[in-house]
């Protein structure tokens, strides 16, 4: 029932992507994107699919994963990508062009360009590994330059970009503002109130993950602001599995079949039943990816 508009299959365990895609079958979700962080990982994304998809006996539920799952290319802002920026856009184009016919049933399954964007943050000891001597002048102004390609290339194919922005809030308008594209989402939102307005402002989508979930109770109203205040045509749902599990599974792998919990969580904050947020978020979701 539950769509989960970001989330990376082949990070997930070898021995759960099967049975992932059979529950999200079986509980009739309607969309699921699997998303793009390198710019040579499309082709290898959609093999592992197709081999999960070999090892289920059923047609039908193969059928109804292919119906339902659909996928981004993009580059994600590591310090290796960024300075190798100029050849790892030249092979995001190049795999994008291989796949863009690629369609089941009619739909286009390249539905979107990203993630890509700006990313401050610096944690050595994070999976990213990144410290504070990476943020270079070179890197700094590279890490614009790279989004700002990909933002100009998802113009071109008239396509949604998924942005990640983390700590890194003016840079991502400044580059959203000097490209003049605004159609797609900021994924994994963890700016506040006058941020959300900024980009909902510009036309974007906000996209809220397990993050909410993990809340402290000094700042769970400001949060429920946050939530309440998004309006409902500009909502979306993702788990970025498999990071950031919601609450009770937090500091554990996430999946896709925990993105009800996510669910529930912002349904209760804007007081409706996490069955009308689900109708919400797959109307939403049909406005803008609809023409794929």
């Amino acid at each position: 029932m539950f769509s989960d508009t970001h989330f990376h299959f082949n990070i997930l365990e070898e021995s759960e992507r099967e049975n992932v895609l059979v529950k999200l079958a079986e509980q009739d979700c309607k969309f699921a994107l699997d998303i793009g962080v390198r710019a040579h990982d499309l082709e290898t994304r959609i093999n592992l699919v197709n081999e999960s998809l070999a090892k289920i006996g059923d047609e039908k539920i193969v059928q109804k994963v292919k119906s339902l799952l659909f996928f981004s290319c993009g580059i994600w802002p590591d310090v290796e990508s960024i300075k190798n920026r100029q050849n790892c856009f030249e092979e995001l184009k190049l795999q994008f062009e291989k796949f863009e016919k690629f369609e089941i049933d009619g739909h286009k399954k390249i539905c979107a360009i990203g993630e890509c964007g700006i990313d401050h943050h610096w944690n050595p000891s994070g999976a990213d590994g990144r410290c504070e001597d990476d943020f270079s002048a070179e890197i700094f102004f590279g890490e614009k330059e790279l989004f700002e390609m990909q933002l100009s290339f998802a113009k071109e194919k008239n396509l949604p970009v998924i942005i990640h922005s983390r700590d890194g809030f003016l840079d991502t308008l400044e580059c959203v503002k000097n490209v003049g594209y605004d159609n797609g989402i900021v994924h994994c939102f963890s700016y506040g109130l006058e941020e959300a307005k900024a980009f909902l402002d510009r036309g974007w989508y906000l996209a809220f993950g397990g993050g909410v979930t993990y809340t402290k109770k000094s700042k769970l109203e400001e949060v429920k602001t946050l939530l309440q205040f998004v309006p409902a045509e500009r909502l979306l749902l993702e788990t970025d599995a498999p990071y950031l599990a919601p609450v009770p599974f937090r500091g554990k792998k996430n999946s896709p079949l925990l993105v009800k919990y996510v669910y529930e969580f912002i349904a209760n904050a804007r007081g409706i039943t996490p069955e009308e947020l689900s109708t919400i978020v797959d109307r939403n979701i049909v406005d803008l990816f609809g023409e794929c």
